[in-house]
């Protein structure tokens, strides 16, 4: 398969820090990727090199929707807290201050995900820590068009 990445601009946003369990949600308190870390990794996607908690990148007015993602997790029963989740995993790299950050689009799917929607403008990632990032800065995201469509 050829390989063609495309790039968009965005903004990093606050979320809802469930992911990295700094939100106001205390079911998680370790944070969700955390938790879900292990589940990943015994279907063959090691997160442990990553911060344990998600960037939130918006992109509006454009938007994003999966093609096919290097990687989908389905069923995952990472909580007794609700039910069993989809998740997807496509390959990124964040541009921030001319410094290059490899990284996955985390998605989970909305129709198996029991709180904390995020709209289709906002992609959430996993990626190393960015020292000096802040709410606020452009970053520039660059994603395989194979796995990820940008609209708009």
């Amino acid at each position: 398969m050829s390989e063609h990445w495309q790039c968009v601009g965005g903004r990093v946003r606050q979320g809802h820090r469930v992911a990295s369990g700094t939100g106001e949600d205390r079911r998680y308190p370790a944070g969700t990727v955390r938790m879900q870390r292990p589940f990943f990794a015994e279907r063959g996607l090691d997160l442990s090199p990553f911060f344990e908690g998600t960037l939130n990148v918006e992109i509006a007015p454009r938007a994003f929707a999966l093609v096919k993602p290097t990687h989908t997790f389905r069923q995952v029963s990472w909580t007794e807290l609700h039910p069993p989740e989809d998740f997807s995993f496509s390959r990124c790299r964040v541009v921030h201050r001319g410094a290059e950050y490899v990284g996955w689009v985390y998605t989970p799917h909305p129709e198996t995900k029991a709180a904390h929607f995020q709209p289709p403008t906002m992609l959430e990632i996993i990626a190393p820590w960015v020292e000096g990032l802040n709410y606020g800065d452009a970053v520039d995201l660059w994603a395989p068009v194979e796995e990820i469509a940008i609209t708009g």
